[in-house]
C-alpha cells in the first residue's frame, strides 16, 4: 500500500509537467526549452539532496563501474522520455497528452519479457523470463478504458494532423521511460536509493540535453524569464519530487511484476490531476457528464489493481513462477 500511495502522490507532481509544458507553449515557449532546462535545473537540487545523505560517492563509484550502461538507459528513461512529451505539448493540450501517456501502463507490462528473474529449481537457481501478467493487462484496460471516455468527445475538435504530432511522440515516451526505470534498476542491483539512481541518471543524460540546448539557441534564441522561471518550478516539482517519489515506489516493488504494474498503474491520475490543472491554470473546459464517468472507472481500476497486488503472496509467487526459460 506505501509504494500506491507513493505513486499516486508522484502523479500529482507529475501532472505539473503538462499543464505547465502547455501554458509554456501557449506562451510562445520553445519545447527545446522546456526539455533541456527542466534536466539542468534538475542537477543542483538533486546534487544538494545527495551531497546531504552522504551518498555521492557511491553513485560516482557506480556510474566510473558502468558508464555505457548509464549514459545509454539514461537517454532511454529520461531523453526518450521527456523530449518527445514536450514537442508532442506544442501541439496537443494537456489532457490529451496526459491522456496519451496512460499507454505507459500498457508498455510496462508488455515490457516484462525483456527482463529476468531468478527461480530456485531442483538443479538450483536459474534465471527465467518474466511473462506478461495478464490479470494486471486486464485491469491495466480498464484504466485506459476511463481514460478513453474522459477524452471521447474531445478528440473529434482535434484534426488529424495535431493527433499525430501529439500522439506519436508521446507512445515512444510511454514506452521508453518503464524501459529506461527498469534497466537502471537492474544496473544497480539494489546498491543505490531513490535520489541517488535519480541524480545518476540525470548526469548521464546532460551531454543529450546540452545538445539539445545549443540546438535551441540556434534555433529558437534564448528562453524568456517566464519559461526559465516555470521550467525550475517543472524541475522542482516533477523531476525531482515526482520522479524520487515514483522510483521509490519502483523500488519498493521491485522483483515482483504484480506490485511493479499496480505502481506504474497508479500514473492514470495524472490524467485527472492535469484536466483540473488546465481548467485552473488554463481556463479549461469543465468536464462532461462522459468525461466525470472515465475518471470514476480510472479510480475503480486503481482499486482494482491494489486490491489485486494484496492477493495472498502464496497465489501470487506460483503465478509470478510461470515463466520461459532462457
Amino acid at each position: 500500500m506505501r509504494a500506491v500511495l507513493l505513486g499516486i502522490l508522484a502523479s500529482f507532481f507529475f501532472a505539473v509537467t503538462f499543464v505547465l509544458n502547455r501554458k509554456m507553449n501557449l506562451a510562445g515557449g520553445s519545447w527545446i526549452w522546456s526539455a533541456s532546462l527542466r534536466y539542468l535545473f534538475m542537477v543542483p537540487f538533486l546534487l544538494a539532496i545527495v551531497l546531504a545523505r552522504r551518498n555521492l560517492g557511491g553513485l560516482l563509484c557506480e556510474m566510473r563501474n558502468r558508464p555505457l550502461r548509464w549514459l545509454g538507459w539514461s537517454f532511454v528513461g529520461f531523453v526518450l522520455f521527456y523530449a518527445p512529451l514536450c514537442f508532442a505539448s506544442a501541439y496537443g493540450p494537456a489532457w490529451l497528452i496526459a491522456g496519451t501517456w496512460q499507454l505507459t501502463i500498457i508498455a510496462g507490462s508488455l515490457l516484462v519479457p525483456f527482463f529476468y528473474t531468478t527461480v530456485d529449481t531442483p538443479d538450483g537457481p536459474r534465471k527465467v523470463r518474466q511473462q506478461i501478467p495478464i490479470k494486471g493487462l486486464l485491469f491495466s484496460s480498464i484504466i485506459l478504458l476511463g481514460i478513453a471516455l474522459m477524452q471521447v468527445q474531445e478528440v473529434d475538435h482535434v484534426s488529424a494532423g495535431i493527433l499525430l504530432l501529439s500522439i506519436l511522440p508521446v507512445l515512444l515516451a510511454a514506452f521508453a521511460y518503464p524501459l529506461g526505470n527498469r534497466k537502471m534498476m537492474e544496473v544497480c542491483e539494489g546498491r543505490l536509493d531513490a535520489y541517488q539512481r535519480v541524480l545518476g541518471m540525470t548526469l548521464a543524460s546532460l551531454p543529450f540535453w546540452i545538445i539539445l540546448s545549443a540546438y535551441g539557441w540556434i534555433t529558437a534564441g534564448r528562453p524568456d524569464e517566464g519559461q526559465v522561471a516555470q521550467s525550475v518550478i517543472v524541475a522542482i516539482s516533477s523531476g525531482v519530487i515526482a520522479t524520487v517519489l515514483f522510483f521509490a515506489a519502483t523500488d519498493s516493488a521491485k522483483g515482483n511484476i504484480h506490485h511493479l504494474a499496480v505502481v506504474e498503474a497508479t500514473q492514470a491520475g495524472e490524467v485527472v490531476f492535469s484536466l483540473l490543472g488546465e481548467i485552473w491554470l488554463l481556463s479549461g473546459r469543465l468536464p462532461s457528464g462522459l468525461s466525470l464517468t472515465g475518471m470514476g472507472i480510472v479510480v475503480v481500476g486503481m482499486i482494482l489493481h491494489s486490491l489485486y497486488s494484496h492477493r495472498p503472496a502464496k497465489k501470487k509467487q506460483l503465478s509470478g513462477n510461470r515463466a520461459t526459460s532462457l
